[in-house]
């Protein structure tokens, strides 16, 4: 009896997700490599503000963009997912510089920003099937709420 034969998984690139992920990644190896340089005189604000590049401008950022273009099935305007891929990376921005130089007016208008973005990726994903994967969605975002400055 032979061996099933073993397929390699079937993997298409979602080109609504591409630029997420893409600058998702870019964010956490910049984020890695500052975090590397930084290694041997790091600061509470450094180290923050590296945690923060990787985290939330990386990790939330490609998984933000992923699920909406899972769960949405691809019906995102171009448009709304650039003025969300804008939105999401300048807030994620005014919040890194208004932290790091104490400017509140730039650290909140950041914060509306990354709220308004997270309405509008909820608002995209809200014809969804029921199911774990708008379940962990969801959870991703109320978290990412909940930690906004």
């Amino acid at each position: 009896m032979s061996a099933p034969a073993i397929r390699p998984l079937a993997c298409r690139p979602n080109p609504a997700a591409a630029p997420f992920v893409a600058l998702g990644l870019a964010c956490v190896i910049g984020g890695g490599l500052v975090s590397a340089a930084l290694a041997t005189d790091a600061s509470y604000h450094s180290s923050w503000a590296v945690a923060y590049v990787v985290l939330v401008a990386g990790v939330a950022q490609a998984a933000l963009g992923a699920g909406q273009a899972i769960l949405s099935g691809g019906e995102v305007a171009a448009r709304t997912r650039a003025a969300e891929l804008v939105a999401w990376n300048v807030g994620n921005a005014a919040v890194i510089i208004g932290t790091l130089f104490d400017v509140k007016a730039l650290l909140y208008l950041g914060a509306v920003l990354l709220v308004a973005t997270l309405a509008t990726v909820l608002h995209a994903v809200r014809q969804a099937a029921p199911g774990r994967l708008l379940m962990g969605f969801r959870v991703v975002v109320v978290l990412l709420l909940v930690s906004i400055p």
